[in-house]
C-alpha cells in the first residue's frame, strides 16, 4: 500500500517547528499525573515502576517507583532496565527505514528474500513484501503462532507450521499483529546492513543516540546489575518468575532491553531533537496511517476517547479527535511497557512494570486524557471536554496553552482495512 503523501509535509511541519509549544516548566509541572501512576501502581500492588516525561526536546521527569523485585529492597530508578517487548518494534522499523534511505534496502523486498525458511500454504509468501512484514498487513491471523512461542518452543519448530497458513486478505490491505513474521525482518536489515541485528542497532541508533542502557538479547539484560525482575499474578499475589528466552528469539520484535531514561531519549528524537540520527522525513514516514486497527477502538481505558486507530511502519497512531498520539505498547512475560508521544504539543510519555498489568493502560490513556484538556487544538476543545473532564496536569500557565493552541495543521488520516490485534508481545 502506497504511503499517503498528503501527510507527510503537514507531520514534517509539526516536527520541524521551532517555536516551544509549551512555556518553561514550573515545578512541579507533572505532579498531578506523579501522584496519579503512583496511586495506580500501588492500587495495583505493581512491584516496581519507572516513567519518563519529555516536553520540547527535554526530560522534565524520569522517576522510579517502588522495587526491582517483589519482596527486596533495591529501588527502581529512571535508568532500572526493563524488557520492552513490543515496543522493540519501533527500533527495527527505524533501522529498516535507514537503510531504505541509503539504497541499501527496498520496503517492497519480498519476504521469501529474506526469509526463505517460512512458508505458507499455496506459496502465497511470495506476494508478501517487508513493508508488510513491518506494517503488520500481511494478511494472516493475528498473532500466528505465538502460543507456541508462549510454549517456549524453538523458532525452527515453530516456523514449518505456517505452511498450514493462506492469507485471509491481500497483503497490505487487512491488519493482523504478528511476531514470529516480525521477527524475521531482522533477517533483512542484516543482509542489508552487513552485520548483525544487536551491532547494527548499537551502532546507528543506541550509541549516536546516547541510550547508555539500550541491548538487545537474553545475555545482555542478564549482565545488567540495575534491571527489574519480572512478575506475574499468582493466588492474587504478584510473583517473581525467571526471564524467559522465548521471545529474545525475535529481536526485532521483542529483543530490546532499555530505561525509561533511554526511551525518554528515544521519544525526543522520534520529535525531531536528533535529527541527525533520527530524520523527521524517515518519522514521518513510519507513522503515516496504513491499515485500520479497529479492536484498538474497544481497548479498555481508551475506548471512551479514540476516534480512529491505525498502525504504520512500527507505529500505532490513535486519535482522539483530530489530535494524533504515536504510541506502541509491549506485553513479554512478567512486564509491560508503553511509549507515546504527541507531534503537536512536543510531549512524549514512557511507563515500564515489572509486572503483566493492565494498569499501563490506564496510565497512558489517563496521562493523554489531561494533557490534551490542558492543551486542546483549535476547535478540539468541545471533544475534550466531553472524553477529558479530569483537571489538567500540574501548573501549567495561561501563556503556555495560549501558545500550545498555535498548533501546526492536522495530519490525514490514511485510508486502510481493518483488523484484530491482541496482547501478546505488543498491543
Amino acid at each position: 500500500m502506497p504511503l499517503h503523501r498528503s501527510f507527510l509535509p503537514l507531520f514534517l511541519c509539526a516536527l520541524l517547528s521551532s517555536a516551544p509549544l509549551h512555556a518553561q516548566p514550573s515545578a512541579p509541572t507533572h505532579a498531578l499525573f506523579d501522584g496519579e501512576i503512583r496511586r495506580i501502581v500501588g492500587e495495583a500492588g505493581i512491584p516496581g515502576a519507572a516513567y519518563a516525561i519529555v516536553v520540547d526536546g527535554q526530560v522534565e521527569t524520569a522517576r522510579g517507583i517502588g522495587v526491582r523485585e517483589a519482596g527486596g529492597s533495591e529501588p527502581v530508578g529512571p535508568d532500572t532496565v526493563f524488557r520492552i517487548a513490543s515496543v522493540s518494534k519501533t527500533f527495527a522499523a527505524q533501522l529498516a527505514a535507514m537503510l531504505v534511505e541509503e539504497g541499501r534496502l527496498d520496503w517492497q523486498r519480498p519476504l521469501p528474500a529474506f526469509a526463505p525458511e517460512l512458508r505458507l500454504k499455496d506459496d502465497a509468501q511470495a506476494r508478501i513484501q517487508l513493508q508488510h512484514v513491518i506494517g503488520q498487513s500481511a494478511g494472516l491471523v493475528p498473532n500466528a503462532f505465538d502460543n507456541l512461542l508462549d510454549a517456549n518452543q524453538p523458532l525452527a519448530q515453530i516456523l514449518p507450521h505456517f505452511r498450514t497458513l493462506a492469507p485471509g486478505c491481500p497483503p497490505g490491505q487487512c491488519y493482523g499483529y504478528q511476531n514470529i513474521l516480525y521477527g524475521l525482518s531482522a533477517h533483512a536489515i542484516e543482509q542489508a546492513g552487513g552485520r548483525d541485528y544487536a551491532s547494527l542497532l548499537g551502532e546507528r541508533v543506541f550509541t549516536p543516540l546516547g541510550m547508555r542502557h539500550a541491548s538487545v538479547g537474553m545475555a545482555a539484560f542478564l549482565a545488567e546489575a540495575d534491571s527489574a525482575q519480572p512478575h506475574v499474578k499468582r493466588a492474587g499475589q504478584w510473583r517473581r518468575v525467571e526471564v524467559e528466552a522465548s521471545y529474545y528469539q525475535l529481536p526485532a520484535a521483542a529483543g530490546v532491553n532499555a530505561s525509561a531514561n533511554d526511551l525518554a531519549i528515544w521519544l525526543i528524537a522520534q520529535m525531531g531533537g536528533h535529527p541527525d540520527v533520527v530524520r523527521p522525513a524517515t518519522v514521518a514516514q513510519l507513522t503515516t496511517p496504513r491499515v485500520a486497527t479497529a479492536k484498538d477502538l474497544r481497548r479498555s481505558y481508551w475506548r471512551d476517547q479514540l476516534s480512529a486507530a491505525h498502525y504504520g511502519l512500527g507505529w500505532r497512531i490513535y486519535r482522539i479527535g483530530d489530535e494524533p498520539i504515536i504510541l506502541h505498547a509491549g506485553w513479554v512475560k512478567g512486564y509491560v511497557a508503553e511509549i507515546s508521544y504527541s507531534p503537536r504539543l512536543r510531549t512524549g510519555l514512557v511507563v515500564l512494570l515489572n509486572a503483566e498489568s493492565s494498569a499501563l493502560s490506564e496510565i497512558g490513556s489517563q496521562f493523554w486524557r489531561r494533557e490534551l484538556a490542558a492543551f486542546p487544538a483549535p476547535g478540539a476543545a468541545a471533544v475534550v471536554a466531553r472524553t477529558a473532564p479530569a483537571k489538567p496536569d500540574g501548573a501549567k500557565t495561561r501563556a503556555t496553552r495560549q501558545a500550545a493552541t498555535k498548533a501546526t495543521p492536522k495530519r490525514a488520516a490514511g485510508k486502510a482495512g481493518g483488523g484484530t490485534p491482541r496482547a501478546r508481545a505488543g498491543r
